[in-house]
């Protein structure tokens, strides 16, 4: 996932007043990324109306429409964070990690998260750090860190 998670994707510490506002701020960062037009942004809204993208474990999948993916200029995620929580149709989402895909590539992106948050301790880093790198290295790892 290192070719589509930049450091700039990482928000860390944030507040959202509730599901939808949190909605917006993902596809904002995707916008101002670079990676996808307002049209998407808008798209997540959508999504999310009709199908939830909360995945279990405090962690919200947010994506476009498939409609939407004309307003995609680039694959990308971003991460963002809620410690406090935002109340997600009843379950307590402290983690978005928003996906911006043309093609099948978001399901080996889906795949690699996963991955990563099927161990719930790497799930909780996620969720708790405030630390950038702690995220860049359990989300998108080098060689190196693979192990």
């Amino acid at each position: 996932m290192a070719d589509v998670l930049s450091r700039d994707a990482v928000r860390l510490g944030l507040t959202a007043t509730d599901q939808a506002d949190a909605l917006r701020q993902c596809g904002a960062v995707l916008v101002e990324i670079g990676a996808a037009s307002q049209g998407y942004a808008d798209a997540i809204l959508e999504r999310e109306a009709g199908v939830s993208t909360y995945m279990g474990e405090g962690v919200a999948i947010p994506h476009g429409t498939d409609a939407s993916r004309e307003h995609i200029s680039r694959p990308a995620i971003a991460v963002l964070q809620f410690p406090d929580g935002v109340d997600w149709k009843g379950k307590d989402c402290r983690l978005c990690i928003a996906i911006a895909s043309r093609s099948d590539e978001h399901i080996g992106i889906l795949q690699s998260l996963a991955m990563v948050l099927s161990d719930k301790a790497k799930a909780q880093q996620l969720r708790e750090t405030d630390d950038i790198d702690t995220v860049l290295a359990l989300l998108a790892p080098t060689d190196d860190e693979e192990d």
